[in-house]
């Protein structure tokens, strides 16, 4: 008797649903070790990683806070992945999103008009928007590939923040670090659970996964970019547009993104700074795909995200352990994932 690895006659939907799990599971087992080998207790390294960061109300509500910019992206990103458009470059899209909206804050700095705050999350979707149109255009006309032109133009995204901050947006009483002025108090998103930092962008986000499921399942166009990413061929002899396809899931990553940009520096960052985010247009990419482009399903993987990098900051406080261990667990998972995901168009089975 020996195992043959076969295909399977048509992909299994219980797997599909499964193998985030697995991944999940096998990211936690892999970490256990990863702390042995690190010379800390497993037992000590999974409390502190995994349930120190939601042992209380402020615990809890930090990770809402910290899945919100991630559920934005990832719904924007889902949208996209589904017909087969590959929008890498969230991450710029947050931060021009970022820019344009904390740009209008500037400006009006001291104004206490209630359109202020709407002004800046249409700004910030407008302006991630707009440098995902630069992809999509370049894909649409010069049939360059999305996934390299998107990747790109986060790196100038982050040079164009990095200058402002250092130049003409330096608070001038700001002792030279590279920062804006803080927002005035009409262009921070307000509180919902008092003691926490926990703002309205929690309610963006639920309202953006619902918007997107409606979208995706729905909807005609969100029905031609699901047939567009499962049978190209198929769309194309239907009538359906390509372009249309790319411009759609471009500029949904990109509006997501931008709104989510707005989320940090009107949120808990309360100005523009060269760090606005910690990678969240990159780790945005796996919890879509961890929450099998379903809205439903990035909600839970926002939420674990949101977990792992909340670790990393109890490892490196607790344990004495590097931030970017959070990094780990998410390749991890990543790689899981991506291992676990061959089990649904495979199987194994004993063979004579």
């Amino acid at each position: 008797m020996w195992l043959k690895f076969e295909q399977r006659p048509e992909p299994s939907r219980a797997m599909r649903y499964l193998s985030p799990l697995l991944a999940v599971a096998l990211m936690v087992a892999s970490g256990m070790i990863l702390f042995h080998l690190l010379g800390k207790s497993p037992t000590e390294g999974f409390k502190v990683f995994f349930l120190n960061p939601i042992q209380d109300k402020y615990g809890i509500a930090e990770l809402f806070l910290k899945a919100t910019p991630l559920m934005l992206c990832a719904v924007g990103l889902a949208v996209g992945f589904r017909g087969n458009i590959w929008n890498i470059g969230a991450e710029g899209q947050l931060l021009m999103g970022a820019v344009a909206g904390g740009g209008l804050a500037l400006h009006f700095h001291g104004s206490a008009s209630p359109l202020l705050l709407p002004s800046m999350i249409a700004a910030g979707a407008l302006g991630g928007m707009v440098w995902a149109a630069i992809p999509a255009f370049l894909k649409t006309r010069f049939n360059a590939n999305e996934i390299l032109t998107s990747l790109m133009l986060v790196y100038i995204a982050e040079l164009l923040v990095s200058w402002l901050v250092h130049g003409p947006w330096m608070d001038p009483d700001g002792f030279n670090f590279p920062q804006t002025r803080l927002f005035h108090e009409k262009a921070i998103l307000p509180i919902i659970l008092q003691g926490t930092r926990l703002n309205a962008a929690l309610f963006i986000a639920i309202g953006a996964l619902v918007a997107g499921w409606i979208f995706m399942n729905r909807s005609f166009a969100g029905y031609q970019m699901k047939v567009a990413g499962q049978a190209e061929n198929a769309g194309r002899y239907a009538g359906f547009s390509a372009r249309r396809t790319v411009w759609i899931g471009m500029l949904a990553g990109g509006a997501m993104a931008g709104i989510a940009g707005v989320s940090e520096v009107a949120g808990p960052v309360g100005q523009i700074t060269e760090h606005i985010s910690p990678g969240y247009g990159f780790a945005a990419m796996i919890v879509a795909f961890v929450g099998r482009l379903e809205p439903a399903g990035i909600f839970l993987s926002g939420l674990l995200m949101a977990l792992l990098y909340m670790g990393g900051e109890q490892a490196q406080q607790y344990l004495a352990l590097p931030y970017s261990i959070s990094k780990v667990f998410q390749g991890l998972l990543l790689f899981f994932l991506l291992c676990s995901d061959v089990f649904i168009t495979h199987r194994l089975r004993w063979k004579k």
